[in-house]
């Protein structure tokens, strides 16, 4: 199946049918068990999954599927460097249990992607805020996800990603301080400086940029917040600053971002 490049996360619903078919993209992808089964073979392991599973497939790898009756899944592809999550998150394709929280959020994305979001409104700028405020949502979930990250590791070194992803979080407001937060991990600075950058493909400073930006449209959808108030909250020194940050990203101002419908 070809595909057409795809630059930012997308969200969607599909079904699979009966008939075996097979895929390769250049892009990672999420599959999350909704409603009934399906099976999915990646690198020859085959594993079914349904409501409460789903499969991590990196970019590149080919994948056999075939649905199981009646089905429904809810599907993240998610273009490399897209989303702040770690990049050896993908490295090798496997089939994982989501916690009851993950599957909570599946199903209520799930159920506003089925109301046609920006699409039916005929509201493109709408569409992309849905899809990148899912895949934040979902990203940030599966990271905290211990099911998710069983098995990752660095160089032999298990990193604890969940714990990394809960301090970072925390600490959006401050300058990053590295030697706290290897000391946090049980690192030395420089040790844990390389290993953070072999486990999420890049520097510690340029993932939490990202990470904060992320992190942003969420509190965009929350009217209460100021520009300012969410400025100062993920570690920006003033709304231009963040506003300058947000624009170069998304192509649109945060202000502007708000305002749309989805």
């Amino acid at each position: 199946m070809s595909h057409a490049a795809v630059t930012a996360p997308n969200v969607s619903l599909r079904c699979y049918g009966a008939i075996e078919a097979s895929d390769v993209h250049d892009f990672h992808q999420v599959v999350l068990g909704l409603d009934g089964a399906m099976v999915m073979a990646v690198d020859g392991v085959a594993e079914q999954i349904d409501a409460g599973s789903a499969w991590l497939i990196p970019a590149g790898a080919r994948h056999d599927y075939a649905g199981v009756g009646t089905n429904r899944q809810l599907v993240l592809d998610l273009p490399a460097a897209s989303l702040a999550v770690p990049e050896r998150l993908f490295e090798r394709a496997r089939a994982v249990a989501v916690d009851p929280s993950l599957a909570q959020l599946v199903h209520a994305i799930a159920a506003h992607a089925a109301g046609g979001v920006g699409e039916a409104q005929g509201n493109a700028f709408g569409h992309r805020r849905f899809h990148w405020d899912a895949a934040a949502r979902l990203g940030a979930a599966l990271v905290a996800d211990s099911g998710a990250l069983a098995g990752v590791q660095s160089e032999g070194v298990r990193l604890d990603f969940a714990r990394i992803d809960r301090w970072l979080r925390a600490h959006l407001s401050e300058p990053l301080k590295i030697a706290d937060l290897a000391a946090h991990c049980g690192f030395g600075m420089r040790r844990f400086h390389q290993l953070f950058i072999d486990a999420f493909g890049e520097t510690p400073h340029r993932y939490l940029q990202r990470l904060r930006l992320d992190t942003s449209i969420t509190l965009l959808a929350d009217a209460r917040l100021s520009l300012t108030d969410i400025a100062l909250e993920i570690g920006f020194g003033d709304q231009s600053a963040y506003t300058h940050a947000f624009t170069r990203r998304f192509g649109l101002a945060p202000g502007q971002w708000r305002a749309l419908r989805h």
